[in-house]
């Protein structure tokens, strides 16, 4: 229901835009289209998400404070993104660097087209007679920033964080305390003491670089997406995905399910075909490579690593072809 919800507030604001821009034949077009209902349906009939629920793994959790998240910045609900956003922190590290996309959509809203659409829509209408307050309007509108949900957004964040903490030390107060969590939560994940074979490349290929790899996609990211800070969050997610130490196939299913919030966008995107049976593939040959070496001894280590690595390209090559559109 939140991603839907979330997929109805970008078809609002995407209306919007094409309506000043004077695209109406294109909003009369997407009407039929909800790309709410399409995301909803993605997470919800994935089968990764399925074998997830099934294999009572925390990774739904997970996902449903990030929809939370995106949820609560996409509506500015400043204490809601800020809860989903410190739950989805306090269950796995690498949610930190969302904050980014949703400072972007307290600030700025959901996505827009890039603010160089409305200057060279204001620079036509320039040479024809339009009151100037009608001309720099949408400008306006694009251009500003809102600090208000944004400082909202940092006292609530500031205050779910003393609050869970308290919770966390009232109930560990007995057995180890807060800081035996911290080095059996976030020290985990960033030494990597656990090399057992995964879906991931991390355990195998230059465990340092690729680990690291994630903080410097963040900035170069959010130069070139700020005006998409939802697509951005679906960006984030899928790098996180791909890079992480310890990754599963839940995290595949929340980065999909975001990715069906684009559909209109992305409808014509090149390369489908070879996405849609790369994953189907994936998919079938990792449970076989696993059992083969994992459990039974057999075959050739290579071969569980390859079937990894080809996850991690097919994954590479969406993130790729979906920020081309």
């Amino acid at each position: 229901m939140l991603i839907r919800a979330t997929g109805h507030r970008l078809n609002i604001t995407r209306n919007r835009s094409l309506n000043s821009l004077e695209l109406t034949e294109a909003v009369s077009n997407s009407v039929n289209i909800s790309a709410g209902d399409i995301a909803s349906l993605i997470y919800l009939w994935n089968p990764w998400a399925i074998v997830t629920c099934v294999g009572s793994c925390t990774s739904p959790i997970e996902n449903l404070m990030v929809v939370i998240m995106i949820y609560g910045a996409c509506s500015r609900l400043a204490p809601l993104a800020a809860f989903g956003y410190v739950m989805s922190t306090h269950l796995t590290l690498y949610p930190a660097i969302l904050i980014v996309p949703i400072i972007l959509l307290l600030g700025y809203g959901p996505d827009t087209p890039p603010a160089k659409v409305f200057r060279l829509k204001i620079s036509s209408a320039s040479k024809t007679e339009v009151p100037d307050n009608d001309r720099f309007s949408t400008s306006r509108d694009v251009q500003q920033f809102m600090w208000k949900p944004v400082f909202y957004f940092v006292l609530w964040m500031f205050f779910w964080s003393c609050y869970v903490l308290l919770l966390s030390s009232m109930i560990l107060n007995k057995v180890d305390g807060l800081q035996e969590m911290f080095e059996k939560t976030y020290g985990f994940i960033l030494t990597v003491k656990d090399l057992s074979p995964n879906i991931g490349v991390l355990w195998s290929f230059f465990l340092i670089v690729i680990n690291m790899n994630i903080v410097f996609m963040v900035l170069p990211l959010a130069i070139r997406l700020k005006h998409r800070p939802c697509f951005l969050a679906f960006v984030y997610t899928a790098i996180v995905a791909m890079l992480k130490s310890y990754p599963s196939v839940g995290d595949s299913a929340l980065y999909l399910g975001l990715l069906g919030l684009f559909a209109t966008e992305l409808a014509e995107m090149k390369l489908t075909f070879f996405l849609f049976f790369g994953y189907i593939g994936v998919s079938l040959l990792s449970p076989v490579m696993h059992n083969l070496w994992i459990w039974r001894g057999t075959g050739n280590a290579n071969f569980y690593f390859a079937t990894g690595l080809a996850y991690t390209c097919i994954q590479t090559v969406l993130v790729v072809e979906s920020s081309l559109e």
